[in-house]
Order: C-alpha cells, then sequence, then structure tokens
C-alpha cells in the first residue's frame, strides 16, 4: 500500500459516507487548443475556507516550492512539485515529482519521481521540482520534467503492468545515486522518454517550463533552451526553441529552423497553441527574442526527421524598438533591455492576445498586453496590432478573455478587466501583492490569486463586484481550475479542493 499523504479528514468522510459525482474533464492546462483559462462548470463555491472547514473538500502538503497546476482526468488530479513532502520513504531530499492523486479524497494514485541535476541548479533551480503542467491524451500523461525530458506516462501507472518500451524505470528514479529502488504498484510508468538536452544539445534554464500542445498525433513544445548561469551568453545558440515529437513514440519529427538563439534574453517559457485562420490551423509561437511565430503545423503523416524545419507564415515582434543584437550587454538594465514572453499566448477566433515585457529579474520595468490579428503572411507587425495596453512592471500572467472582456493581473499589483475589441480599461483593483498566476473564468465568477496568498473572487461583468477574499498561508503561483464542480486551487505549498 503506498504510504499515507496527509490529506485532511474530509477527504475521508466522502469515502465514508461514498460521495460521488460526475466528473467533466480539464486534460490540460486551459483550454486544450487555445490555452483560455474559461470553464463551463458551475455550482463553484465563491467562498473559501482553507481551514479544513466549510466548503473544503480535501488538501495536501505540496512541500515548499509548487508552481504547479493541476489537470483532472477520469477521476484523477495530476500536479507537479518538488518531493520537499516526502510521500514514500524510498524517496528522499528534493526531486521533481509528478502525483496522480483520487480526485475524490486526494489520497495517492502513483508517483512519478526525477532526480535532480547535481551541482546545476541554474539547469534544475534547487528548490524546484515539475513546473510544467501535464498533458493528457486518452490514457497517456505527456509532461516536461526538471531535466527538460519530454516523458510519456501510463494514466494508470504501474498498477496494471510495466508497458514498454521503456521499462527501467528502477534505474530512472534512482538517477546517479547507487540505491537499489524496488518498484511499486504507486510509482508511474514511463512508456518512452526525449531528452531535449541528451538528443538536441538544450540548455534549459531555472527550470525547464513547457506545456505540451497535442496537434492530432503530434506533440509540440518549446524547449526552454536559455542563458548560462552568469546570464551572459546562450551556451546552446544553435539548439531549437520549438520541436515537434511523435506522441506515439517520441521520435522526432521537426524543429522550428529559426535560429534565434543569440537572440534569446532569459529564456524560452512561452508554449505554443493552434489557431485557425481562414479555415487553415496555424501553430503559434512565442519566442524567447520577444517575437511571434505562426507556422504550419505538420502534415498527419510526418516521418521522424532531424532535419525538418516547419515553415513560417507570419511572424510579429512585440516590442519593435527593443534591442535585437548583443542582447546580454542589456542585462540587469532597468530602463532599457529585451523584451521576454514568460505567458502562454491565447487564442480567440482570429486574434491573438499575448503579454510582454521587461524580464522579471533582468531586465526593463515595463510590460503590455497586446491583442493581434491573425491573418497575413510574412512580417505583420506594422500592420496587425489591434490594440496595446500598458502593464505594471512585468508580467508573468496570462490573459483570459471571456464575453468580450479580457482579466489579468500584472507585477505592478493590479488586476484589470479590459474590453477584448479596444483594449480600455473596464475597471481594475490594487493589491499588495504581484500576480503571476492567470486567472480563471468559471461559474459566472472570476478567480485569480497573488504572490501574498490573496485569492480574489470577482463577479465576471463589465461592474466590478469583489465577492470574496482568501488569506492563504503561501502565495499562489500555480492557476486556479475548475473540474466537476470542485474548485482546486494550489499555493506554493498545499494543493485545495473545494466545492459547495
Amino acid at each position: 500500500m503506498p504510504p499515507d499523504r496527509r490529506f485532511t479528514l474530509f477527504g475521508g468522510l466522502l469515502i465514508i459516507f461514498g460521495l460521488t459525482h460526475l466528473s467533466a474533464d480539464q486534460p490540460q492546462w486551459g483550454d486544450p487548443r487555445t490555452h483560455n483559462l474559461v470553464s463551463d462548470e458551475t455550482g463553484l463555491p465563491d467562498q473559501l475556507d482553507p481551514n479544513a472547514a466549510g466548503n473544503l473538500r480535501w488538501s495536501i502538503d505540496m512541500g515548499n516550492s509548487s508552481y504547479g497546476t493541476p489537470v483532472i482526468v477520469d477521476g484523477k488530479v495530476i500536479i507537479g512539485g518538488n518531493n520537499s513532502a516526502p510521500m514514500d520513504d524510498r524517496f528522499t531530499g528534493i526531486r521533481g515529482t509528478l502525483l496522480c492523486l483520487d480526485e475524490a479524497t486526494g489520497e495517492l494514485i502513483w508517483q512519478l519521481n526525477v532526480p535532480k541535476l547535481a551541482d546545476k541548479k541554474y539547469l534544475d533551480w534547487h528548490l524546484g521540482g515539475i513546473c510544467s503542467a501535464p498533458t493528457v491524451v486518452g490514457e497517456r500523461v505527456y509532461v516536461v520534467s526538471n531535466r527538460a525530458e519530454v516523458l510519456c506516462l501510463d494514466i494508470n501507472g504501474l498498477a496494471d503492468g510495466n508497458d514498454g518500451p521503456f521499462v527501467d524505470e528502477a534505474a530512472f528514479v534512482a538517477g546517479d545515486s547507487e540505491t537499489v529502488v524496488t518498484l511499486a504498484n504507486h510509482d508511474a510508468d514511463i512508456l518512452w522518454r526525449y531528452s531535449m538536452p541528451e538528443q538536441l544539445d538544450v540548455h534549459h534554464h531555472d527550470a525547464a517550463h513547457s506545456i505540451i500542445l497535442a496537434h492530432g498525433d503530434h506533440l509540440y513544445l518549446n524547449t526552454a533552451n536559455g542563458v548560462d548561469p552568469k546570464h551572459s551568453h546562450i551556451p546552446q545558440p544553435n539548439a531549437p526553441s520549438l520541436v515537434v515529437l511523435d506522441r506515439h513514440t517520441g521520435r522526432l519529427l521537426a524543429t522550428d529552423g529559426l535560429g534565434i538563439g543569440n537572440e534569446i534574453f532569459h529564456c524560452n517559457w512561452s508554449s505554443p497553441v493552434v489557431a485557425n485562420v481562414d479555415g487553415r490551423d496555424r501553430i503559434i509561437f512565442c519566442g524567447g527574442n520577444g517575437i511571434c511565430y505562426g507556422f504550419e503545423p505538420l502534415p498527419p503523416d510526418a516521418k521522424p526527421d532531424r532535419e525538418r524545419t516547419l515553415r513560417k507564415v507570419w511572424q510579429f515582434d512585440l516590442d519593435p524598438g527593443s534591442p535585437k543584437e548583443h542582447v546580454h550587454d542589456f542585462v540587469g538594465n532597468r530602463h532599457e533591455s529585451p523584451t521576454n514572453v514568460m505567458s502562454q499566448p491565447v487564442v480567440v477566433g482570429d486574434r491573438l492576445f499575448v503579454s510582454s515585457g521587461g524580464d522579471i529579474w533582468w531586465g526593463k520595468n515595463e510590460a503590455s498586453l497586446q491583442c493581434i490579428d491573425l491573418s497575413g503572411t510574412g512580417d505583420v507587425t506594422k500592420t496587425n496590432l489591434l490594440w496595446r495596453f500598458p502593464l505594471g512592471r512585468h508580467c508573468s500572467a496570462s490573459p483570459t478573455i471571456h464575453d468580450e472582456l479580457v482579466y489579468i493581473g500584472d507585477f505592478g499589483r493590479t488586476f484589470y478587466c479590459l474590453d477584448a475589441d479596444s483594449g480600455a480599461t473596464v475597471w481594475e483593483h490594487p493589491t499588495k501583492a504581484e500576480f503571476w498566476s492567470t486567472a480563471l473564468v468559471a461559474d459566472g465568477k472570476v478567480y485569480v490569486g497573488n504572490k501574498r496568498g490573496s485569492m480574489f473572487v470577482f463577479e465576471a461583468g463589465r461592474q466590478k463586484k469583489l465577492i470574496s477574499e482568501t488569506q492563504f498561508e503561501t502565495g499562489l503561483y500555480g492557476s486556479p481550475v475548475a473540474s466537476g464542480g470542485t474548485l482546486y486551487i494550489s499555493t506554493f505549498s498545499r494543493l485545495f479542493a473545494f466545492a459547495r
């Protein structure tokens, strides 16, 4: 039996009284194609009590450094963490973890344990774990590990056997340690593994963050290629920024072919989305050089090819006046620097919404949200900007668009509601801390949390109405998720499940 996972009494009571419900799955971060964090869920709570009372169903200890956002599929909640609150005495110390939990109780079903890259904290930050949200297609879980590996996992874990072609999970979880690990039914079943550092010379930085886009039988993902520990140059400028893998085998199908390595100011953190333009799908990707690109997707029958590159259709420079050469000369300059994209772009109809700005740690104190027309070909920087809204200092949150309104928080400690057609301010709400996470719109409400641990619930719409404000013990970096009548909130230290 798996060890106890320290969940609240309410999770156990659900088992005792046989409470069940139907669940609407949330198989990846936001909408599976567009990344818009809008849910059709209803009956969600608007008053939250994290102290094991009221509408708290269960909560679990996530340790001391959790950036994860959960996905919910087939009665399972899957979320990344860092193992600083070990659930299994076979695995000690900080590791990358992916937890698969029972949706009704929060109890462990299986776990993936990924060793850290020893003495390489700028590749795999020493307190970090798995930061990437997983993507689930059928019975396959796809996730990027803290070691920049793309892993395909069986959603049932090892409980139904060790399926291949990858069968050496014991050696994988042991890492460089000589300790022999005996596998258990509550361990993850790795089906295939693709290491971007080993196969593509990718030099990821701080945290390998990538939300995998599943498009047909193909996986599109950013590589998190970035700077050296001194932030002075890109060690692997020829490594790709965007790759395409076969989701059944993990074999490489194509790369971006952009050659933007030396233009990356800090890292590639933004993940690709799909847009449908004039009846044709486009893969939209925002690079670490502050430029958004539109590509033709690969044909369904594409064969593995290390030399194939994607066909670029258009590009849009989010900050055409920023430095484009010798970009690392501007490290630490808070007045002038290149632009980064730390958020996920969002597609609504024929429009692209992107937040970007100076790097949080090393760049200028300037950020913006832009709305871009997705039509056309070539360089559309001068023609396709619909509007631009200035944000405060920096921005890592993605915009959320619902009923022609845009919701977003920034590092200027303000949460905004904007008109989606014009970018004009509809209302704003100042707070006492920066917003890292993206707002969820569901059940006529807007849920958003800040770095101080304040969770705000607003009424969705053009009139500002703050329904409630709840203070959690630690900051809110992951984004709220709704599924099966339950609201999931991940803080820096715990994952909470609330329901009416």
